[in-house]
C-alpha cells in the first residue's frame, strides 16, 4: 500500500472528508475505489468511495460509505489514507510514491535496503529506508539516481560520499 496522505478536515453535513494528497494531480480518485484509514497504528480499514470531487491540486473532497454525519467524519480527521498500488499505476508511473518497497542499489556500496517510505518536502522526495540499525533520508533527485528498474523493483542510485553517515 501507498501513503497518498491524510484527511485534513470533515466537509459539509454528510459526513464528506477533505483528503489532503501528494498525489500530484486531482483526477486519480474515483466512485468505487477503497481507501485504507489508519485508524491505529498498523490498522487499516477499508473505505469505498461513493464520491470524490477535487478541490484543488492537493485536495479531495471524498465521501465514504458508511460515514454519514459530521461527527462520524471528524473522527477521521488526521489520520493517514492509504491506497493499493494498482489505483495510481495508471497516473504516476514515475512519481516516487510507487517506489515504496523497492530495493535502494549504490553505485558503489551495492545494496542500501528497502524504501519504507517516501515523504515529500515540497521541494523534493526523501526515500525513508533502514542501512546498518538505523533510519536514513535519501534525497530521490535526478542528480543521483541512475536507473529506476519497475519490472525487478530496485533505484540504482550514486550517492554522495557520506550521505549514509549522517
Amino acid at each position: 500500500m501507498i501513503r497518498i496522505g491524510k484527511i485534513v478536515a470533515a466537509h459539509g453535513l454528510q459526513g464528506n472528508v477533505i483528503i489532503n494528497h501528494i498525489v500530484g494531480k486531482s483526477d486519480w480518485l474515483k466512485k468505487d475505489d477503497v481507501l485504507f484509514v489508519e485508524l491505529n497504528k498498523g490498522s487499516f480499514i477499508p473505505y469505498f468511495v461513493t464520491g470524490a470531487k477535487a478541490a484543488n491540486e492537493e485536495e479531495y473532497i471524498v465521501g465514504v460509505e458508511d460515514v454519514d454525519s459530521v461527527e462520524a467524519a471528524k473522527k477521521l480527521v488526521g489520520k493517514q489514507v492509504y491506497v493499493k498500488d494498482d489505483i495510481l499505476s495508471d497516473h504516476s508511473e514515475d512519481s516516487p510514491l510507487m517506489w515504496i518497497g523497492f530495493k535502494l542499489v549504490d553505485k558503489t556500496k551495492g545494496g542500501i535496503g528497502e524504501i519504507k517510505d517516501v515523504v515529500s518536502t515540497g521541494a523534493q522526495w526523501l526515500a525513508t529506508l533502514d542501512y546498518e540499525g538505523r533510519e536514513v533520508l535519501i534525497p530521490l533527485i535526478d542528480q543521483l539516481i541512475l536507473d529506476v528498474n519497475t519490472r525487478n523493483k530496485y533505484i540504482r542510485m550514486d550517492l554522495p560520499e557520506g550521505l549514509l553517515d549522517i
